[in-house]
């Protein structure tokens, strides 16, 4: 049986959890010391593989491992996995308790990509859904930060997407609007397109998913990989073209920016470039 396949039935038969922070950042050992490897968002429904004092192993829908709070968590069914959902278009959406935004604060602000369960559409009030949380809540989101059953983006359209995360700071392990890390921020944007890559850099240039090109050669949507060698890559960044390309970055200003890869830090440091079959 190929290896995704036995992956797929291992991560089917743990006990799932639902994560209830806006973001759950997952740590390399059970502890707030430890470094942040990834990041979890709210509504994500994630495989509890061990439990440890007040801790829990997890696993993500891309095969990513960590540990995060149990307290980040509620184990238990699958959330949004069936029935009306809405999923969060807007970089991020506030929900209310009520279909008001002036009465009372944002009960939680979550960010894009993140899943809801559907209640009711009030015909009568169309500016509104109601929605279950993952707590068991009730609560309200405005029509206009949510999108229903998105399809897939062309590459024109993936790239005019990149563009509105611009400014947003860079995070390590960062995999939300909140904050991308480069690996996050490109993943993400493949996975608008339906192209679901391995989590970070070096694992997406070696995926059998990709195919190398020369740099002259580039396209559009063409992924950039950068460090000392093909087997030490660093950071990663999406080609928008005419030698520019978007990425998060610590480099002199860290947020998500569009930099020029003819510059002669950027170029001394491209060692792979890759194209989605």
């Amino acid at each position: 049986m190929p290896g995704i396949a036995v992956m797929a039935l291992f991560a089917a038969a743990l006990p799932n959890a639902v994560v209830l922070k806006p973001v759950a950042n997952m740590y390399s050992r059970p502890s707030e010391d430890a470094d942040v490897v990834s990041q979890a968002i709210y509504g994500a429904n994630v495989a509890l593989m061990e439990q440890k004092e007040g801790w829990a192993h997890i696993r993500t829908a891309d095969d990513y491992t960590g540990w995060t709070p149990l307290a980040a968590l509620r184990p238990g069914e699958p959330y949004a996995a069936r029935g009306r959902v809405a999923e969060v278009e807007s970089l991020f959406a506030h929900i209310y308790r009520e279909a008001n935004v002036t009465r009372h604060a944002p009960l939680i602000t979550i960010p894009f990509e993140s899943r809801l369960e559907v209640i009711a559409e009030p015909k009568d009030n169309p500016r509104w859904i109601e929605v279950r949380l993952p707590d068991d809540r009730a609560g309200w989101v405005q029509t206009g930060d949510t999108a229903f059953d998105p399809k897939p983006l062309s590459v024109p359209e993936m790239l005019a997407l990149s563009k509105r995360f611009l400014g947003l700071p860079y995070t390590w392990g960062g995999t939300s609007s909140f904050g991308f890390d480069c690996s996050g921020f490109a993943q993400m944007l493949c996975r608008r397109r339906g192209v679901n890559m391995p989590r970070d850099a070096q694992p997406q240039a070696d995926w059998s998913g990709m195919i190398a090109v020369e740099r002259k050669d580039l396209a559009p949507g063409d992924l950039l990989y950068f460090g000392s060698s093909d087997k030490k890559i660093t950071h990663t960044g999406v080609y928008l073209g005419d030698g520019k390309f978007i990425d998060a970055t610590t480099f002199q200003t860290p947020m998500v920016r569009i930099d020029d890869l003819n510059e002669e830090h950027w170029t001394r440091l491209l060692v792979a470039m890759r194209r989605p079959k």
